[in-house]
């Protein structure tokens, strides 16, 4: 591993940390203002539509500042939005405070291209690894603290000392990238003209596996998305779960995710080629999905809820990690800024969507309806980008 990449792996853990803190408590903090499941899904959607800005912005931007410039100045400000987070006086205050925090913490992109600049292409699955398991391990603790420091009523003050902690170790990242992360690549300078919009979208165009790409991270980490903003309700009606019973079940999310990361997805990754990980991981998602509503019990909703993670955890690293081996240098930071916003496109439109079938539908009709969907992006993405990448790799120069 190269030196360069614990520094960003440790600011990673600590601000995804941060931001899966407040998950399991969003059902019921939009609860305090009366918020339907409608209004609880824009909560989630509200930080994806900031995120779309801030990944396609800060993923140009580091190309030119610098990426570790970049991650000090964004997840400083995120951390103050978590604060005002905390005392938002109404629903609609809070979802424009989501979308600021998005905004500043739409930086994956960013955190990718710093990958691509430390990692060799051979290699570069096994590092988008480390990356995924930074990002689990976070999305395993935080979601705890959240549920240990909430309060048992439905008000604002239940809440407001795990949101104010969210917020703590945003600033904590922000100093750390500030302190010890240093740049990989050097970056082009301030007189240097950032990309334009247009040419990551042109290149990505001009590419049929880059298309299939991002048909499975839109569609895919649309249903994802979908599945947490529903999972609380969906808990609460059936198990009777509680902000805390909800944190310790996030735990089991992020050891899914951690678990695939570390052992599984190099040696598959390195056996059958990212592409054919990512069906696999797609194929796990469609399962946990269609068997969440089946079994019904308390255990298992637990249970494949890590089994969700894991899937996710394979399919779409391994689509990073492919989307970066098949573009130039020059362009790692516009196009994976892209894919991440892409991304964040769908994490605005399902969640709503998915928010008024659980309401409207039936409520576990959004978990057949997820299953259905990864179901038809595996045929109709996944199999063509196995297609496109096997043909790449048969043209491409032996070494």
């Amino acid at each position: 591993m190269d030196r360069r990449l614990p520094p960003l792996l440790v600011a990673v853990f600590i601000n995804i940390a941060g931001f899966s803190l407040i998950l399991p408590l969003l059902p019921f903090y939009g609860q305090v203002f009366d918020a339907g499941p409608f209004e609880i899904a824009l909560l989630f959607a509200a930080y994806s539509f900031g995120n779309v800005f801030g990944e396609i912005h800060w993923g140009r931007q580091s190309d030119v500042w610098g990426r570790r410039k970049v991650l000090a100045i964004t997840t400083f400000v995120a951390g103050l939005s978590y604060f005002a987070f905390a005392f938002a006086p109404s629903l609609w205050a809070a979802i424009a405070i989501r979308i600021v925090s998005g905004f500043f913490s739409g930086t994956l992109g960013t955190c990718q291209g710093f990958i691509a600049d430390v990692s060799p292409p051979e290699r570069r699955a096994k590092t988008m690894g480390y990356f995924g398991a930074a990002f689990s391990l976070g999305f395993a603790f935080g979601p705890v603290i959240g549920g240990l420091f909430a309060g048992e009523a439905a008000v604002a003050a239940s809440f407001r000392l795990p949101i104010l902690i969210a917020g703590t170790f945003s600033i904590l990242a922000s100093l750390w990238c500030f302190v010890v992360l240093r740049d990989a690549v050097e970056p082009r300078g301030k007189g240097a003209p950032l990309p334009r919009y247009h040419e990551a979208f042109t290149f990505v165009g001009r590419q049929p596996l880059l298309r299939s790409l991002f048909v499975i991270g839109f569609f895919g980490i649309a249903a994802f998305a979908s599945m947490e903003a529903i999972y609380g309700l969906w808990s609460e009606e059936n198990f009777g779960w509680t902000a805390h019973d909800l944190g310790f079940a996030f735990l089991a999310i992020g050891g899914g995710g951690l678990v695939t990361q570390l052992l599984l997805i190099g040696p598959l990754a390195h056996r059958f080629g990212e592409a054919r990980v990512i069906l696999i991981g797609l194929a796990v998602l469609a399962l946990a999905m269609l068997l969440q509503p089946v079994i019904r019990l308390p255990v298992a909703g637990v249970l494949l809820m890590g089994l969700l993670m894991a899937g996710h955890s394979l399919a779409f690293p391994s689509a990073g990690a492919l989307l970066s081996r098949n573009t130039p240098p020059e362009r790692q930071g516009g196009v994976m800024g892209l894919l991440m916003a892409s991304n964040a496109v769908g994490r605005i439109i399902a969640p709503p969507l998915f928010g008024l079938i659980y309401e409207h539908g039936g409520h576990d009709a959004p978990w057949y309806l997820g299953a259905v969907m990864i179901a038809l992006v595996a045929l109709l993405a996944g199999l063509p980008a196995v297609r496109f990448s096997d043909r790449a790799r048969a043209a491409a120069p032996s070494s």
